[in-house]
């Protein structure tokens, strides 16, 4: 399969940066390149380093094998609050932030929003990989309970407070995963109630998210950052025009580019974010945008 090649000047102005969001091998599920390879590809790319993303396991342990194997490349661990690791969980956010965690997704696959979602990709996109496997378990009765974050009156639950409680004091990042609209807003504001610094608006645009930009302003407003994934556009799930006009609406300063890469079917992962920069520029952005939402955001959530 044929990939576009990023301009050796989309790789110059992304020096530095940190992929905060990659799916890649060992995983439950097919994936482009295992994180030893990945590492040594960053480190010959001069970028700083990535975060491990999975929907079903903590990467802590894993990271830190990863920064041991190749020096100067920055590894970094997460977790996921899905099924597999005991929804909201604040045990486990407390493991993965002694082993050094960097993100906390909050519930993805086994978010209410995601399971009720009756929202459509647009027409010839591509299905997230994950679809397949959670449609294998549920055959198969392994169907772990829905991950709630609010109560039936929009308050946050205070099983969920004791995770944002775990996150500020291990000073890590919330991110919002696969939550709707308004979990989005009651969790990021019940985060900064509880102390934490840092937060992530998982991918906006996402077929089961698809936040308003009048929302996205909202967050901003929280000082969240709201993550624009490459795959999104990418596999056609949201336009690039639209994408382009929520930054240009929300401004370059709220957002931060991640590539969400590691499907056997798309780019290399060490190119997602020189190709990302290659569109922005295309679409008119200047120079020092891309480099305020590729690097200086990106090291503001992993340093």
């Amino acid at each position: 399969m044929t990939h576009p090649v990023p301009s050796e000047a989309a790789r110059s102005l992304v020096a530095g940066a940190y992929d905060t969001h990659v799916h890649i091998a060992p995983d439950v599920m097919e994936r482009r390149i295992d994180d030893l390879s990945l590492a040594a590809r960053f480190k010959a790319l001069g970028l700083a380093g990535f975060v491990l993303k999975s929907h079903y396991v903590t990467t802590a342990e894993r990271a830190a094998v990863v920064r041991a194997a190749v020096p100067g490349v920055d590894a970094l661990g997460a977790i996921t609050l899905n099924g597999s690791m005991g929804g909201m969980n604040p045990a486990a956010v407390e493991i993965a932030g002694r082993l050094g965690a960097r993100i906390v997704w909050m519930p993805t696959v086994d978010s209410r929003n995601q399971r009720s979602s009756t929202a459509t990709d647009l027409p010839g996109s591509k299905p997230a990989m994950w679809g397949a496997l959670q449609a294998d378990l549920h055959a198969q009765g392994i169907v772990p309970d829905v991950v709630e974050v609010i109560a039936g009156d929009g308050a946050v639950l205070e099983q969920v407070r004791k995770v944002l409680r775990v996150i500020a004091k291990h000073d890590m990042v919330l991110a919002t995963g696969h939550l709707s609209a308004p979990e989005i807003l009651a969790v990021v504001r019940a985060a900064r109630e509880e102390g934490v610094r840092r937060i992530v608006v998982t991918h906006p645009e996402f077929t089961s998210q698809r936040l308003t930009v009048s929302q996205q302003h909202e967050l901003a407003a929280e000082g969240a950052l709201l993550e624009r994934c490459f795959t999104t556009p990418f596999t056609g799930k949201v336009s690039w025009e639209d994408l382009f006009d929520h930054i240009r609406a929300v401004g370059v300063e709220h957002s931060i580019l991640s590539s969400d890469l590691g499907q056997p079917f798309n780019p290399p992962v060490e190119d997602g974010l020189a190709l990302f920069a290659d569109k922005l520029l295309e679409a008119g952005f200047k120079e020092d945008e891309v480099r305020v939402m590729a690097v200086d955001n990106s090291r503001f959530i992993a340093i």
